[in-house]
């Protein structure tokens, strides 16, 4: 969702996928239950965005209305997930508050606990911290618990690898670091022991559920966690999977339908209880 655009607007690099406005996003979730889906994950552009993110956690911001809307109009027909991150909301594209050119993961801590308390009042089910700040599973379950909302539930993106396969999104959520990059918080793609380090540590500050991201070049890491911590455990297939499915379906290179629900079918063996993914309209058709 974008504040600020008056109609939906495609994203030329994800074909079949727009920024929403805030009227067209709550239709579109509305016929994503109606095919079966079962939840919803928020994403927001704010029309401003300064050094500190400051409309992440803003009552009234694009983030808390999208999920106050979302939540009126699906009731308990889906679960509405927050995702949880400054990316979207920085001038500098980073996911937290920086102190000089670094991020400064205890400042940024304090925001992440101001958001999730927002997100969880605007109706969220489910808050999803996806910032990989050292700590950010019992900093959120702290501040939830202590505004009275302990049933709220933490999915940690546990495993969210420093990938080249999240451009796509990036031109979507406008939230592409402006200098640097992400693998200072984000993990190294060739260590899988940094993956299940890290969910033991979420576990251990609290967290429900446990993300890896990307889904389809980390198989292997999906199955460990799941193998290791027995949590629910989600997949999230990323933009840049998708986008190349996309782009060789449209040039007839493969089959759309059979290569996507191949994909979707080989997440799900390796472990997923929840796949995140951009084919999620199609593929509940599909699957129907």
């Amino acid at each position: 969702m974008k504040e600020g655009i008056p109609v939906p607007a495609p994203i030329a690099s994800m074909p079949g996928v727009s920024q929403h406005t805030l009227e067209s996003l709550v239709k579109e979730a509305r016929e994503l239950v109606s095919r079966g889906i079962s939840g919803v994950l928020l994403f927001a552009v704010p029309g401003h965005k300064d050094a500190s993110g400051s409309q992440a956690g803003d009552p009234a911001g694009i983030s808390q209305r999208g999920l106050t809307a979302l939540k009126e109009e699906l009731g308990d027909d889906a679960v509405v997930i927050a995702d949880l991150c400054l990316c979207e909301y920085t001038s500098h594209g980073h996911c937290g508050v920086l102190d000089g050119a670094w991020v400064d993961n205890d400042a940024t801590l304090e925001r992440y606990e101001q958001i999730a308390v927002a997100q969880a009042r605007a109706g969220a089910d489910i808050v999803a911290p996806s910032g990989m700040m050292d700590g950010q599973v019992g900093a959120i379950r702290a501040a939830l618990d202590d505004a009275g909302f302990t049933d709220t539930v933490i999915l940690a993106y546990t495993a969210k690898y420093a990938s080249s396969f999240y451009g796509p999104f990036r031109d979507a959520a406008e939230g592409a670091p402006q200098f640097g990059d992400r693998r200072s918080y984000q993990q190294d793609p060739a260590n899988l022991d940094e993956a299940t380090r890290e969910a033991a540590l979420d576990v251990a500050e609290g967290a429900d559920a446990l993300m890896v991201k990307p889904a389809t070049h980390y198989l292997d890491v999906l199955r460990a966690i799941k193998d290791r911590f027995g949590l629910p455990t989600a997949a999230y297939n990323v933009s840049g999977e998708y986008s190349m499915l996309m782009a060789a379906a449209q040039r007839g290179w493969i089959d759309e339908r059979a290569a996507t629900l191949e994909t979707l079918t080989a997440i799900r063996r390796a472990g997923a209880d929840l796949i995140v993914t951009y084919h999620a309209k199609k593929a509940a058709e599909w699957l129907s």
